[in-house]
């Protein structure tokens, strides 16, 4: 079942155009990769359906147009993880993940219900953060800061996980980590996942389904192995990424 679809998007910075007449569809159950080279307009696209950035042509969300959901309503169903996370305050890993449950409440002074305490308890204890809940997040890794942000989406518990490089700068067992965690949780009915990644590998591994842009436009958009051929990606990254790519893992078959 269609769940997002971006129709003829347009975005702008004064006279500079970013994205050009960019269109493509989500379904539920899909993990849909971003790629493409540096300034190829990924990140304000992702900007876009997160209503960070103003834009022309159509967000729909389950064929409503996005501009007419409430920002609370939009938060029970979208959630986003960014690149990276200025975490300046001395909260635990609890109260982090605790702030995913905030569209759910009436008030601001509402405390937790029974039903967000346990949403908030399960995001934990499913993204392996139980004996640092009460730690705080200033004296976590990397790694563990971005598992407890990606905790705080699993409690929010939306319909569609937007993530910009949610990997961007961990070493290789976070990155693991990560990644085997959203896989996871897609598995849920009615969930699907956007990412930008700048990995090909990474969305050859775990997108179901990929947009390739280049200068801002569509390129190809499909399944993964329709969208990362060889003749596409050469003519976005201008050169043999197949090649390149079997030279580097060959590097670890001697």
């Amino acid at each position: 079942m269609k769940i997002l679809e971006i129709q003829h998007l347009h975005i702008s910075f004064g006279d500079l155009e970013i994205v050009r007449d960019v269109s493509f569809t989500l379904e539920e159950g899909q993990w849909l990769m971003i790629v493409g080279p540096n300034g190829a307009g990924k990140s304000t696209i992702l900007n876009a359906i997160s209503r960070g950035v103003p834009y022309r042509g159509e967000i729909l969300f389950r064929d409503t147009q996005l501009s007419q959901i409430k920002t609370t309503e939009l938060a029970k169903h979208i959630g986003i993880l960014a690149q990276n996370h200025a975490v300046g305050y001395d909260f635990t890993v609890q109260e982090v993940v605790n702030l995913g449950r905030y569209a759910y409440r009436h008030g601001m002074l509402q405390g937790n219900s029974e039903e967000d305490a346990d949403a908030v308890s399960k995001a934990i204890e499913a993204a392996g953060l139980s004996a640092l809940a009460q730690k705080s997040v200033l004296h976590l890794s990397g790694g563990e800061v971005q598992r407890t942000f990606l905790a705080q989406l699993f409690a929010q518990n939306p319909d569609i996980m937007i993530l910009d490089e949610p990997a961007n700068h961990l070493d290789l067992i976070y990155q693991k980590q990560v990644f085997e965690l959203i896989s996871t949780w897609l598995q849920q009915p009615g969930r699907a996942v956007i990412s930008v990644v700048h990995d090909l590998s990474l969305a050859k591994a775990y997108g179901t389904h990929c947009v390739l842009l280049h200068h801002g436009q569509n390129v190809a958009f499909g399944k993964a192995a329709e969208v990362l051929t060889p003749e596409h990606l050469q003519s976005v990254y201008e050169m043999d990424v197949y090649e390149w790519m079997r030279t580097m893992l060959g590097q670890w078959q001697q």
